[in-house]
């Protein structure tokens, strides 16, 4: 059977149960499946964790070094986000140079910690123009069953509460906390046929028309937004899942 036919067979199947109001696995609609975290995952970091959503399992390490700021921020730290999406985690991962899913994860996670102002910057100042830490969130897809955006977005924010800055390592005085403002949390959602259900499974997201994820801080601020998938979704549907990211932000912040 081609994996066409596989595909309509799965999405006839799932929008089935979903007109009877019933997901895969028995979950709400507007219901996240279940969340472990381990902090200080890895030794050698400066922070980490690790964060089960589901079967969905991903670790986040921060690395702390000196370095030079940008010319336009020169009294700020850098920040820089990547992530690592290997085949043993999923068969539709390849080996080799970063792709497009992996690009997105990062720019997504990053654009929500940027842009919450998840850190304060500017104490990661050294000297202004000479001097400033660069913070690497490095990304690790272990097992993937969809909505990486939300566990790598969990993960992260998880780690950089957990970071110490090794300021004693690299002769800079003593080491402090990663100064944390504020703990910006994504969540996401898609649609498919007239159901909008979150944190998405890899068959639900496989069959969806349109994703969308959007991270909002615990003053339920809006930080970021990314939509996905080639279908549409109403202003109304927009409206109704960032009211969602609102409120299970607050219950996804009370664990990290």
């Amino acid at each position: 059977m081609s994996k066409d036919v596989m595909a309509d067979l799965k999405r006839d199947h799932i929008a089935k149960m979903l007109s009877k109001g019933i997901r895969e696995d028995g979950r709400r609609f507007e219901e996240m499946r279940p969340i472990t975290i381990e902090k200080e995952y890895v030794r050698s970091a400066e922070g980490s964790a690790r964060v089960h959503l589901g079967n969905t399992d991903v670790i986040v390490g921060i690395k702390m070094m000196v370095g030079q700021p940008f010319a336009d921020t020169p009294n700020k730290g850098v920040l820089t986000t990547n992530a690592e999406l290997i085949p043993l985690a999923s068969e539709t991962f390849e080996s080799g140079p970063p792709g497009r899913e992996a690009i997105e994860i990062a720019r997504v996670v990053d654009r929500g910690i940027r842009e919450g102002q998840a850190v304060d910057m500017e104490k990661l100042c050294i000297e202004p123009e000479k001097e400033v830490w660069i913070m690497f969130v490095d990304i690790h897809a272990l097992d993937y069953d969809g909505n990486l955006f939300d566990a790598a977005n969990i993960a992260a924010v998880s780690a950089l509460k957990s970071t110490v800055v090794p300021a004693k390592r690299a002769d800079k005085g003593e080491d402090f906390p990663l100064p944390v403002a504020h703990e910006p949390i994504s969540v996401t959602a898609v649609k498919i046929g007239e159901h909008v259900l979150v944190d998405p499974t890899y068959d639900e997201q496989s069959v969806a028309e349109a994703r969308l994820t959007v991270a909002t801080n615990e003053n339920g601020n809006l930080c970021a937004m990314q939509k996905g998938g080639e279908g549409s979704l109403t202003a109304d549907e927009v409206l109704r899942i960032v009211d969602l990211s609102r409120t299970i932000g607050a219950e996804v912040r009370a664990k990290t």
